[in-house]
């Protein structure tokens, strides 16, 4: 068992199966050293997450979705790396979109769902640079979408 499989097996976090996509791209994209993947929605085997924040989601469901975005993140991650994600150096930048009304405003909290599960996983290696944006729509009603870079090793 590798370290981080282990680290999983101690928090308790069975990785899904990654998504496949739903329109015309590719889940990652390997460039140089890093794994640039493709946005991740809020979806589970129960459907997932789906609504606006402010409206039909709370911030702890928002948060919630955030962290499906970064389980879905996590095994596609896994994917790029051949199954071994002790190759992965370190989360580089995250990138989160939130299904929001005009009037809500803790986006970088929701968002915060994604983040601290990577640092819960990865330790120093999953901090990173983020950006976190309140949007009017997302594919098929999800609450959170979140994409990101990684550097891996070869």
């Amino acid at each position: 068992m590798t370290r981080i499989e282990a680290r999983l097996a101690e928090l308790n976090i069975t990785l899904p199966t990654p998504p496949a996509p739903v329109a015309s791209y590719v889940p990652f994209v390997i460039v140089g050293g890093l794994v640039h993947i493709s946005g991740q929605v809020s979806v589970d085997a129960s459907g997932g997450i789906k609504g606006k924040l402010g409206k039909d989601v709370s911030l702890e469901q928002g948060q919630a979705a955030a962290r499906l975005c970064g389980l879905n993140m996590l095994a596609q991650l896994k994917a790029a790396c051949e199954g071994d994600l002790d190759r992965v150096i370190r989360t580089v930048k995250l990138g989160g979109f939130v299904n929001v009304t005009s009037d809500f405003n803790p986006i970088p909290q929701v968002v915060n769902g994604c983040s601290d599960l990577m640092v819960e996983v990865l330790g120093d290696a999953g901090r990173h640079a983020r950006s976190a944006v309140g949007v009017a729509n997302l594919p098929m009603g999800f609450a959170v979408e979140v994409d990101g870079i990684f550097a891996i090793a070869s």
